[in-house]
């Protein structure tokens, strides 16, 4: 299958982003240019309406502009101004003669701009530094610089930004491509990283539906056949193998994609309110992820069996992987809340703290949920479906990464030791992130 993935950045970059891109095969580019940046936004939305995009790399202000087009399942390469970028930029301004401070620099972050003046051995006090903010307008970034420039006639102006350029083009100004090399890795890792989401759609997954023995006396042999009669009926399945399991469920087997589908990403098995309405009585699933087809049967009878134990009709999953997902209700519960705004970001703490982007999602969902309330680590394995050990790990690691605070604790019996209790700051962990490098 081709892959085909959008390459949106600024017009006097094409031919770095050509450059980068020549060591791909396998994958078809589409290139949307800009000049100004009005024409990012009605760029990007032409090329998603016409025709399917794999992925798409941008840089910053595209990001910005159009992040609210991008379709969640879209997988995002974002493009960010590293130190080799910076050190190209003041070598170029020696080229031409000029000192290395005073300087004003946008859109580069503080931490960056201190490693190359400490590695250039330039004094860091005569730099003056505007990370990029999306709320922060060319205007303001001029006035920025003209402030600067106000205090140290004659400073250096380091910019990425083409409207800025515009503006101060009678001043001292650098400006630069970004570096081929790092294009490049962004490039293939945005390929591999959809490549790995097809392989793992096409993973074996087996469904077990069961028939729950909890609300008295049922005729299994009569309902297990409406319970199976109703799920060849349903549209959902209709690429999903599905047979007989026992007098109690049948068992169903499709790709890893079909149950994601159905499943809104392990988040509410529908089918479920379906079946309860229409036969009667309660029906549980489980859900199993292995490395073949008796491994993913044994996973999901475990999980139907995790599943019939809440008492209600829900779902779990488990992987071979050893995640364990649910419970799934039959409806969309209130911890779906869409985080999609931030993905580049949810991402990017994630890879910092160890974690899936999936479970960040989860865990930012839920931190929406408490408005601000401390919550224990057995409370927190409750809400994500996952035991009390794995929930105190959570903690542990979500601790090292400055993703929870410390909030206290609370004394639930007489006896024993007072619960240790948490605050999640994953939402302000994005938003630094956010101010940071975007």
């Amino acid at each position: 299958m081709e892959t085909v993935l959008g390459l949106v950045f600024h017009a006097h970059g094409l031919a770095a982003f050509r450059a980068a891109a020549r060591t791909l095969s396998g994958v078809r580019l589409e290139f949307v240019t800009y000049q100004r940046e009005a024409e990012i936004r009605p760029a990007v939305a032409q090329l998603l309406a016409g025709q399917h995009i794999d992925g798409l790399l941008l840089g910053l202000v595209p990001y910005t502009e159009c992040r609210d087009l991008l379709p969640p399942e879209l997988q995002i390469a974002v493009t960010k101004p590293v130190a080799l970028d910076l050190a190209l930029m003041f070598c170029r301004a020696q080229a031409r003669g000029w000192p290395l401070t005073p300087a004003s620099i946008d859109t580069f972050d503080t931490e960056t701009v201190d490693e190359v003046a400490a590695a250039l051995g330039a004094d860091r006090d005569r730099i003056a530094v505007l990370p990029y903010a999306a709320t922060s307008s060319a205007t303001e970034i001029t006035a920025f610089h003209r402030e600067f420039q106000d205090k140290e006639p004659g400073a250096c102006v380091l910019t990425l930004r083409t409207a800025v350029a515009r503006e101060l083009g009678g001043t001292r100004l650098v400006t630069t491509d970004q570096v081929v090399s790092t294009i490049r890795a962004r490039l293939h890792e945005l390929v591999l990283r959809i490549e790995s989401e097809r392989a793992n759609a096409q993973r074996f997954t087996a469904g077990v539906f069961l028939l729950s023995t909890r609300d008295g006396a049922v005729d299994l042999d009569r309902a297990r056949v409406r319970l199976l009669n109703l799920l060849v009926q349903t549209s959902d399945f209709a690429d999903a193998w599905i047979e007989n399991r026992d007098r109690r469920g049948v068992v169903v087997f499709a790709h890893h994609a079909l149950f994601e589908r159905i499943t809104d990403h392990w988040v509410s098995v529908p089918v479920l309110g379906h079946a309860e309405t229409a036969l009667g009585f309660r029906v549980v699933a489980g859900f199993g992820v292995g490395a073949s087809a008796r491994n993913c049967v044994l996973l999901a009878e475990r999980a139907a069996a995790r599943a019939e134990a809440e008492g209600v009709s829900c779902g779990y999953l488990i992987e071979d992987s050893g995640v364990i997902i649910g419970p799934m209700g039959r409806s969309q519960p209130a911890l779906a809340f869409a985080y999609r705004a931030h993905t580049a970001e949810l991402e990017a703490l994630a890879r910092g703290a160890g974690l899936s982007t999936v479970t960040l999602s989860r865990l930012a969902a839920l931190e929406k949920t408490l408005h601000g309330k401390a919550i224990a680590p057995s409370d927190l394995a409750d809400s994500l479906g996952i035991t009390d050990p794995s929930g105190r790990r959570l903690i542990r690691k979500l601790l090292a990464s400055g993703l929870v605070r410390s909030d206290g604790t609370a004394q639930n019996h007489r006896k024993g030791r007072p619960t240790r209790l948490y605050r999640l700051a994953i939402g302000d962990a994005v938003e630094a992130v956010s101010g940071r490098e975007l």
